[in-house]
């Protein structure tokens, strides 16, 4: 009996220790975040409410130039067109002569300050009227690991052209799949009142997924397919790996805004934002499954280069572990790996899958590759 009560009280204590150290890695919300949590697990750790008397610049940077974005537009971009007026922050266009430019706007960004890799943002808005106005909520790299526009990505969570106001487009352009190739990825969708009401945008990134939402409902959904893309790289098709920032800005004209010119007649036009929120999930509270093992791996065109079935898992797996003839070799973050350097010869191939509370999978089935 003493020996039984040793075993459960060991049991007891192991447990205990478990859920402890679980604790420790539980996610703390947001100092006096005004929406703290969301169902599943969500924990807000960046926000801006813009409640101040000024833009607030240990979390935004402007952007000062007339280069036309890339993009033939119209405006200069300069510090002094975004102001806050009731918890709103206004972006406004003008009507106006400087540097060489007939237009002025603003434009801000977080990078350096708020640096996100998956997540949950929201941003609660109300686009201009006008025909020649082009507002856009989006991200772009923060590092450019993969090189310049492009090849490192760019992602669309809302874009607006004030000649088509009853629309509003969710985009991602990479290396193979971007605009000016006329390959984007994209959706546009039907939404008559965000010129004239504020409206929830939001995007939630997982790995190898990106899915939006507008007012809470689904609108667009982006998942990696690497038997889609066995030509290249996965990084030229889905390089949403490393870290983005948001950007927020109103633009005059352009290639894609000015189509249909621009109506001096609305001037000064002006781009609203509510409120900017990132979430992280609380994985430690809500994920309870590790991934199932991976029963299907096979080559790509592309030399050295393989690709896996993505298995099934609670909340995802964060990335995997490359092991090549029964020794770990590296980590991938997405489910097709090249190797780099590989002997010629034949190889035996096994992944695991490892989800983001270090929970992993049984080694995958044996995969020989011959190179």
């Amino acid at each position: 009996m003493k020996k039984i009560m040793i075993f459960v009280f060991s049991v007891f204590l192991i447990a205990l220790v478990s859920c402890e150290n679980n604790e420790d890695k539980y996610l703390v919300p947001l100092e006096g975040g005004a929406v703290p949590r969301l169902d599943d697990g969500w924990v807000l750790k960046w926000a801006d409410e813009f409640d101040g008397e000024e833009l607030d610049l240990s979390k935004w940077n402007y952007e000062i130039n007339g280069d036309g974005g890339g993009n033939n537009e119209l405006q200069y971009y300069v510090d002094t067109n975004a102001t806050l007026e009731d918890s709103i922050l206004k972006i406004t266009a003008k009507r106006e002569g400087y540097k060489g430019k007939n237009y002025t706007s603003s434009r801000i960004t977080t990078r350096f300050k708020g640096d996100f890799l998956y997540g949950r943002i929201q941003v609660r808005a109300k686009n201009p009227i006008g025909r020649g106005t082009w507002p856009a909520i989006w991200m772009m790299p923060s590092l450019g690991q993969y090189g310049g526009w492009p090849g490192s990505g760019e992602i669309d969570i809302m874009e607006y052209v004030g000649y088509d106001p009853n629309k509003i487009h969710h985009t991602i352009h990479t290396k193979k799949y971007n605009h000016k190739q006329g390959t984007q990825v994209g959706k546009t969708i039907n939404y008559p009142t965000s010129n004239s009401e504020f409206v929830l945008y939001e995007l939630i990134w997982n790995p190898g997924e990106m899915i939006w939402f507008v007012d809470g409902k689904e609108t667009f959904r982006v998942m990696y397919k690497p038997e889609m893309n066995l030509d290249v790289p996965y990084y030229e098709a889905f390089p949403f790996d490393q870290p983005f920032f948001i950007i927020l800005n109103l633009a005059v004209g352009g290639d894609w805004g000015g189509v249909q010119g621009v109506d001096n007649e609305i001037f000064p036009a002006t781009f609203e934002i509510d409120y900017v929120r990132y979430y992280q999930r609380d994985y430690y509270r809500v994920d309870k499954k590790a991934p199932d093992k991976i029963e299907f791996i096979a080559p790509a065109r592309l030399a050295n280069t393989i690709y896996w079935e993505k298995p099934d898992d609670d909340y995802g797996v964060k990335y995997y572990q490359v092991y090549l003839d029964g020794e770990y070799y590296d980590d991938a973050n997405i489910n097709q790996y090249t190797f780099r350097n590989l002997a010629k010869g034949s190889h035996i191939i096994q992944i695991v899958a490892v989800d983001f509370t270090e929970k992993k999978s049984p080694k995958s089935i044996k995969f020989q590759y011959d190179n």
